[in-house]
């Protein structure tokens, strides 16, 4: 089984709420998360131990440049982040390096897997 790992503790929190559904990762990482796989949902900082939230699957899979993310693509992701130049400060940060409005992301869909 996989993780998605989220780093930020406000991302916790989205997570924790169901607020967040969607994350969008720089590059392309379509084929280290297929469509219909089953991934652990996990918070925590790189090379620090992570907290395991919740089993999901993912839906899809897009890969697409910045410009072309949508609004749904960017309320789902972080409902703080507006426009496609607020997410890319945001990365920016994330990724310590100058990020371009033609590079690529995926933007991976989710789903929590309930035991009922």
């Amino acid at each position: 089984m996989f993780a998605l790992n989220f780093l930020s503790p406000h991302n916790e929190k989205l997570l924790m709420n169901r607020q967040k559904n969607v994350t969008i990762r720089l590059g392309d990482i379509k084929e280290t998360y297929p469509e219909n796989s089953i991934v652990w949902i996990t918070v925590g900082k790189k090379t620090n131990n992570k907290r395991k939230l919740y089993p999901a699957i993912i839906d899809k899979a897009i890969v697409k440049k910045f410009s072309e993310l949508t609004t749904q693509d960017l309320s789902q992701q972080n409902p703080n982040i507006k426009t496609v130049d607020e997410l890319i400060s945001f990365f920016e940060i994330i990724y310590e390096r100058t990020i371009h409005i033609e590079d690529m992301v995926t933007v991976i869909y989710f789903s929590e897997i309930i035991n009922e």
